[in-house]
């Protein structure tokens, strides 16, 4: 059996997926230690793994993330709040990151680390150690691919992001010459680049063809989403298996802090279809926020924090997202087609991939108009060319089994 160390930034929509990797090697026998945030360690534990908290500095709560960097709320959403989040996070953070997890080898000497493209500390290690004095890196892809094309991208494709973040690529460079590598590469390819294995958390229908992927790159299909455990299941549960279309709107774990975005103009675009709207704020105080921003709350429309989406999704006929790639993700492993509105972190990268894939529609921007958000939901309900091809996607990720291919990895590991 393995050692193995999973690293995430302790971001929930970062540490999720690879609780659901840890999880599944603890079942298998390996012997696991958890290295993020602290307010993840009852989660960790509960796992059946161990748990190691990163450095005081690099603990960020990312419920307290407004409050500990106030400026961020002031920048636009896109390049802006992105090199900020690296600066500040990702990049900022690695000196504590790299530290800690170096202390954790010396006491738990691994013969694999995990982590999602996040963990930088992946990428350090791979830079400034040798291969056969560290342990096998890998590192798991959770936002689409960010690599520049070998041949035209598609129509529809997003912005390059790295050639905008001049400042940043300085900046990153800098902090890892500081501990020992040289970072002669765009920060954002180097997590790809710099691991012994990449594995995308999805199936290449849903990303566009490429005839120059690196060699440690391969698709392994989407996690499958983590199970609800004990929810209760609210009263109006069993409406969800009525007549009528049940529409899914939420902003995901990590830009959900304004619910007038998307949350609050759904509601009020669908309040007079005849379809039912289930509004998964994921915040405790989600519900009491949305009905506070309406007069009165539609008679179709129900509102939740956190509803466990592997139950909710398999009866939804449409979900609406900001374009999280986990969210977008669970969505297409239930076949369910999709409306995206998102413009911060890889957002606009999601939506042009589901634009792309025939999965559901784009609409191109963060704050979306109430008649746009209107149009789109049934714009995908009528034209049942959404749904088919959410279920062609749904029945390749069927194929996959991602669980299988990391665990190969970690018994090969584990003989070397």
């Amino acid at each position: 059996m393995a050692k193995v160390i999973v690293g995430a930034t302790p971001f929930q929509g970062h540490v999720n997926p690879v609780l659901t990797v840890a999880a599944d090697l603890v079942k298998r026998g390996h012997e696991v230690v958890v290295y993020t945030g602290s307010r993840f360690e009852e989660r960790v534990r509960a796992l059946g793994a161990r748990f190691r908290a990163l450095p005081p500095e690099a603990d960020l709560d990312d419920r307290e993330f407004d409050k500990a960097y106030p400026v961020r709320a002031t920048l636009a959403p896109g390049p802006d709040q992105l090199a900020f989040d690296f600066e500040n996070i990702f990049v900022g953070h690695l000196p504590a990151q790299v530290r800690g997890l170096r202390e954790l080898l010396a006491e738990f000497p691994a013969d694999v680390i995990i982590g999602e493209l996040g963990f930088l500390s992946i990428p350090l290690l791979s830079l400034s150690t040798a291969a056969e004095d560290r342990p096998t890196l890998v590192t798991l892809g959770s936002i689409p691919l960010l690599l520049p094309h070998g041949e035209p991208a598609p129509p529809g494709a997003g912005l390059e992001i790295p050639q905008v973040l001049v400042e940043l690529q300085k900046f990153s460079e800098a902090t890892f010459e500081s501990l020992g590598a040289t970072l002669a590469e765009p920060l954002f390819h180097a997590p790809v680049h710099r691991t012994d294995h990449y594995l995308q958390l999805t199936v290449p229908g849903f990303e566009y063809p490429r005839n120059d992927l690196p060699a440690n790159l391969r698709f392994v299909g989407t996690l499958p989403p983590a199970t609800g455990g004990d929810h209760l299941e609210p009263a109006w549960w069993p409406e969800l298996s009525a007549d009528r279309p049940v529409v899914v709107v939420t902003q995901g774990t990590v830009a959900n802090g304004d619910l007038h975005e998307l949350v609050i103009p759904t509601v009020r675009a669908l309040a007079d279809l005849d379809v039912l709207v289930v509004a998964a704020t994921v915040r405790e105080d989600g519900p009491d926020l949305v009905r506070e921003a309406l007069t009165e709350v539609p008679e179709n429309v129900r509102l939740a924090g956190f509803v466990p989406f592997d139950r909710l999704l398999p009866h939804a006929d449409v979900l609406v997202t900001n374009g999280g790639y986990g969210g977008v993700q669970t969505a297409l492993y239930h076949g369910v087609p999709l409306v995206v509105a998102g413009a911060s972190e890889d957002k606009p990268e999601v939506a042009a991939r589901v634009e792309w894939s025939g999965t559901g529609l784009n609409l191109r921007t963060g704050t979306p108009a109430v008649a746009d958000l209107r149009a789109a939901v049934r714009t995908v309900l009528d034209q049942p060319g959404y749904r088919s091809r959410a279920k062609v996607l749904a029945e390749e990720i069927g194929g996959y089994d991602p669980f299988q291919a990391i665990a190969e990895i970690v018994e090969t590991a584990a003989r070397r």
